[in-house]
């Protein structure tokens, strides 16, 4: 068993709980895009854009605190979580690249180091299914 399959469960929660964090977003989207962006947006249309962001992450966040827990169900969590975060990632990079050295730029950071270690767990358990 390798370092990352061992750790995968701690490693889960501690992910799961930062990212479920961005339900605050869901109760104050303003306070959230200036917290993450350093910007805001205006206008109804923005506020449930937002709300529904905030709401979304806090899904992923909520489905890795549940996938540490139920190992029949972590390849598929890893593997949908893991994907938004590199959307996430890819569209900063492509079209906010301003927003890199702010908050966003810790948040880029911090989801890369999770999508490396997500996907090193669904490498490892592909090669030991075999």
């Amino acid at each position: 068993m390798s370092f990352i399959t061992r750790w995968i469960k701690p490693i889960m929660i501690i992910s799961g709980g930062l990212t479920l964090t961005m339900i605050y977003a869901v109760f104050a989207p303003q306070a959230a895009l200036s917290g993450m962006f350093g910007d805001t947006l205006s206008g109804p249309l923005a506020e449930i854009i937002v709300r529904n962001w905030g709401a979304l992450i806090a899904i992923g966040g909520a489905m890795l605190l549940w996938g540490a827990f139920h190992p029949e169900v972590r390849s598929l969590v890893l593997l949908a979580v893991g994907g938004s975060k590199l959307v996430f990632i890819g569209l900063v990079l492509l079209c906010g690249w301003e927003y890199i050295s702010g908050q966003a730029g810790w948040a880029i950071g911090i989801d890369a180091l999770w999508v490396v270690l997500f996907a090193l767990y669904l490498l490892e358990s592909r090669r030991s299914a075999r």
